[in-house]
């Protein structure tokens, strides 16, 4: 199996580059995040592989940082997203932005993916939940674990409200999360009022 790749780019199309290495052109497929920060052809690059075998065909699939292999990884584990959904959401998304949106349940985000409707962006948050903390651009509270059930439903009722205000659930929630911390014990309001204030900076 190949797990890593040095070597010339050839050329780059939008969802695929080709890399010589040594006179061998492999055809690599990559998110449009990977294949932007490619150095242009004919410069030199290295590209962690993951290696798919199907029946049918051996794909290559190309990632400049493990935090994106690892996200593929995971992300094809759900029943429903192959490679080219997986990629096509890290196209969209880096590792911390999916860290929020599943932990926050802001299927909108996922959505915006290619081929990623709502009945699939509700299983991603679903199986993947309780997985995001460990994975990188984790580390942080998991929603409604900040400081006990009280804090959970106070910070479920902000979400909501904001939400309601046009924010998205992966923008309030860290502002949130915070806010619970400094203020323990805050009413409903006051939680809202504060994050509104941060929100609009």
């Amino acid at each position: 199996m190949i797990g890593l790749l040095t070597g010339i780019i050839v050329s780059t199309e939008t969802d695929r580059c080709i890399l010589d290495v040594n006179g061998v052109g492999y055809l690599v497929s990559a998110s449009s995040r990977t294949l932007a920060n490619l150095p242009s052809a004919p410069e030199k690059t290295r590209l962690l592989i993951e290696t798919v075998v199907r029946e049918d065909a051996i794909q290559l699939f190309g990632f400049l940082a493990s935090e994106e292999q690892e996200w593929f990884r995971l992300l094809t584990t759900v029943q429903g997203v192959g490679a080219k959904v997986a990629l096509a959401i890290l196209s969209v998304s880096t590792p911390g932005d999916l860290v929020l949106s599943i932990s926050a349940g802001d299927k909108a985000m996922l959505t915006r993916a290619a081929g990623v409707g709502a009945r699939l962006a509700e299983r991603i948050v679903t199986e993947l939940k309780n997985k995001v903390s460990k994975m990188p651009g984790g580390g942080a509270a998991p929603l409604g674990k900040v400081a006990g059930s009280a804090v959970g439903s106070v910070e479920a009722d902000a979400l909501q409200a904001l939400a309601g205000l046009g924010f998205r659930r992966a923008e309030a929630w860290p502002v949130l999360s915070r806010i619970l911390v400094d203020h323990e014990g805050a009413s409903l309001d006051k939680v809202i009022r504060l994050a509104l204030k941060d929100l609009a900076r």
